[in-house]
């Protein structure tokens, strides 16, 4: 019986394409998390490390820890500017995709634009512990129409070599497992 790979090929090109689009994902609500913590720079370093990266700067370890800043300077914020922390971190990670032919890769190629989404819907819902209104709807539903538009040909065609995207992940999981199928489609 035939197995599938345990890992899939990944070119450098290709993991740049990648990050540069995770950075311009969440490049775009930015302004979330800035709005509320002005003094705070990680989320901004860290697609900024991402957009370098894909520039053609080497894979550092300094990429991996402004990852991890970012994703430390959602603990402290809202929601909306949590989920636009947590699309900068993954900008940074993209960097660090796997040659796995896993399905949790996916969350490293789609985890900025799922976040950057969510980050949408909860800047405009009316609280964030109510489901999202019908506008916070469309604007999230616009984000991930955005991102599958604006998705380099790096991003479905190594989406084609992964399995699609894994069950969970609450409203971002969702987001994720949308634009990963309107991706394949």
């Amino acid at each position: 019986m035939p197995t599938e790979p345990d890992t899939i090929e990944l070119s450098l090109h290709e993991l740049r394409d990648i990050a540069g689009y995770a950075a311009d994902c969440a490049r775009r609500v930015l302004p979330l998390f800035e709005q509320s913590h002005p003094a705070d720079t990680r989320p901004r370093d860290a697609i900024d490390a991402a957009r370098t990266f894909a520039g053609g700067a080497p894979r550092t370890a300094e990429l991996r820890k402004r990852a991890w800043a970012a994703y430390k300077a959602a603990e402290a914020a809202s929601p909306a500017a949590a989920d636009a922390a947590r699309a900068a971190s993954h900008a940074a990670a993209a960097a660090y995709l796997h040659p796995k032919a896993s399905a949790h890769q996916v969350k490293h190629i789609l985890g900025a634009a799922a976040h950057a989404a969510r980050a949408e819907e909860l800047a405009h819902a009316a609280d964030a512990g109510e489901p999202a209104s019908g506008e916070a709807r469309r604007l999230a539903a616009r984000a991930l129409e955005r991102a599958r538009r604006q998705a380099p040909a790096a991003v479905t065609t190594v989406l084609g070599r992964l399995p699609a995207a894994p069950p969970g992940g609450g409203r971002v999981g969702e987001f994720l497992r949308v634009l990963d199928a309107a991706l394949r489609a």
